[in-house]
């Protein structure tokens, strides 16, 4: 391995290119195989969006506080208490499920946690308040008829009010952590948070409620309801927002202006609405559940994996692309690509790592190249304005600080 002694190369030089070649690395920096690097620091977010991505979880940490005080209060806490640990199964199928999705280029833990809170609470608190305003309109329209009242709760009212709100809170993301918004796998990892956070809670109020008219834990109906939504349907929600997500991604990575995005984010909410519609309104008319869940909602559920896979193949082959154009100008060996680029490579350079006793270093090199050229695609692709540039600076100089570390600390 080469011993990269050259000092920090000047990457403010950089700051004015919007597309072209990156800057070129030190001489002989590139090394010429897969080996880790240690841990480089991610660029830190700036003062005045730390602090306001605080202050926007504190006001939502408090909604949630009252939606939970909301629910004590109809529920009583032994049946909140008890729904809640029941959410929490359905919840971390989800969790990990984002994980999958979001492992080698993760969103902030700030946003992340903003997005489920939102859910949680914001889009809660919305859909009941306008549950509450328009109950005596479709009272009106239902005449007495309890069917008909039930069908428009369920398959109008619900898809319209609880997707746009979980798509506001979408959009508040997409404008507040642009820079952390790179294309349509972010935006499904944050619809999934999103609505994670909104089933999370309907969970607890329909898991409390069975519990509450059952009187006991154990009751059949208590089990029945708990695998149709906690089993059977964890993804529901997740599947209906993350069309809000996937089309606010395609604006990311556009450099949609405001309202090319606007128009994006109503073109993905109507298939959101639509979804949702079937899933409530289809039991309406379906005797048996289990052959429409079968023949309906299943294979929607496989066509929706099938759509983040192919998502992140597109992902694999763009971080591909822009560490290719690293390794042209120094930074990266090119036979080092594919190891940090493409599922087979990263399996085999994780199992090297892990046979020389360096897995979790390994694991931090290609997360860290991955950031790297999704950053490098803002800034190509016109959107360096929001950070990408100061970002590639950082990334860049933690490279050649890691290579340092490393070559004064591996021989041979």
């Amino acid at each position: 391995m080469s011993n990269p002694t050259q000092s920090t190369p000047d990457l403010t030089a950089s700051s004015g290119r919007h597309a072209g070649e990156p800057a070129s690395a030190p001489t002989g920096f590139a090394h010429d195989s897969v080996v880790p690097a240690q841990p480089a620091s991610a660029p830190k977010p700036t003062n005045v969006t730390l602090v306001l991505g605080i202050v926007g979880v504190v006001v939502l940490s408090v909604l949630a506080l009252g939606v939970a005080g909301y629910l004590v209060m109809g529920l009583g806490g032994d049946a909140v208490a008890l729904g809640g640990v029941m959410a929490l199964i359905p919840l971390a199928i989800v969790f990990f499920g984002v994980r999958w999705i979001d492992r080698w280029e993760r969103e902030p833990r700030l946003a992340v946690l903003f997005a489920f809170l939102w859910g949680a609470a914001v889009a809660v608190i919305i859909a009941l308040v306008v549950g509450d305003g328009v109950d005596p309109l479709i009272t009106l329209i239902s005449q007495g008829d309890e069917q008909v009242y039930q069908f428009i709760g369920a398959a109008i009212q619900a898809p319209l009010v609880e997707e746009s709100a979980k798509g506001l809170g979408l959009l508040v993301i997409f404008i507040a952590a642009r820079r952390y918004f790179d294309g349509p796998v972010d935006g499904i990892v944050y619809a999934a948070w999103v609505a994670g956070g909104f089933a999370f809670t309907e969970n607890i109020l329909y898991f409390g409620s069975q519990l509450l008219d059952a009187g006991t834990a154990f009751s059949p109906d208590v089990a029945f309801l708990f695998f149709v939504r906690g089993v059977m349907s964890p993804f529901a929600h997740v599947m209906f927002t993350m069309f809000i997500g996937l089309a606010l991604g395609i604006a990311a990575r556009r450099g949609s202006g405001i309202p090319a995005t606007f128009g994006l984010f109503l073109i993905g909410l109507i298939p959101a609405m639509l979804l949702h519609a079937l899933w409530n309104g289809a039991l309406f008319f379906v005797n048996d559940f289990f052959g429409y869940y079968v023949i309906v909602q299943f294979p929607l559920f496989v066509l929706a994996i099938v759509l983040v896979r192919f998502l992140r193949k597109q992902e694999a082959k763009l971080t591909f692309d822009r560490l290719s154009e690293y390794a042209a100008v120094g930074w990266f060996a090119h036979d080092e690509i594919p190891a940090l680029a493409t599922a087979q490579g990263r399996r085999q350079a994780l199992a090297w790592a892990t046979r020389n006793g360096r897995r979790s270093a390994m694991k931090q090199y290609i997360t860290d190249a991955t950031k790297l050229a999704f950053t490098r695609q803002r800034i190509i692709t016109g959107r360096g304005g929001i950070g990408a540039v100061a970002d590639e600076a950082a990334m860049l100089a933690d490279i050649v600080e890691s290579r340092r570390k490393l070559a004064g600390s591996v021989t041979g």
